[in-house]
C-alpha cells in the first residue's frame, strides 16, 4: 500500500500518541515503518469498527468514540483514520 504525504506527516506528527520514542523522523522512515507494521487506512468510523473486529478486538460495549480514541486509531486531514499496530 503507498500511504498519501499527508498521512505520513500526519503520523509522524503524532506517533507520541501510540510510542514511547519517534519511530520514524522523516517522511520516508515513516512510510517504511508502516508499510512494516502494515498500517491500514479506514475511510469512516463503521470501517475502523469493523477492523477491530475482524482483527480479534472485543469492541462490545464500546462506543465509537472510545474506538477512534484508542491509541492505534490516527484521524487524518481528510477524515479517514490510520490504524497502526504497535
Amino acid at each position: 500500500m503507498e500511504y498519501k504525504k499527508e498521512y505520513l506527516e500526519a503520523f509522524l506528527k503524532n506517533q507520541g500518541q501510540l510510542f514511547d520514542e519517534p519511530v520514524a523522523e522523516t517522511l520516508e522512515e515513516a512510510d517504511e515503518f508502516l508499510q512494516d507494521c502494515m498500517a491500514y487506512v479506514a475511510r469512516d468510523a463503521r470501517e475502523v469498527k469493523r477492523y477491530f473486529e475482524e482483527n480479534g478486538a472485543d469492541t462490545a460495549g464500546m462506543s465509537t468514540e472510545e474506538l477512534l480514541e484508542e491509541a492505534e486509531v490516527f484521524r487524518m486531514p481528510d477524515g479517514k483514520y490510520l490504524i497502526v499496530e504497535g
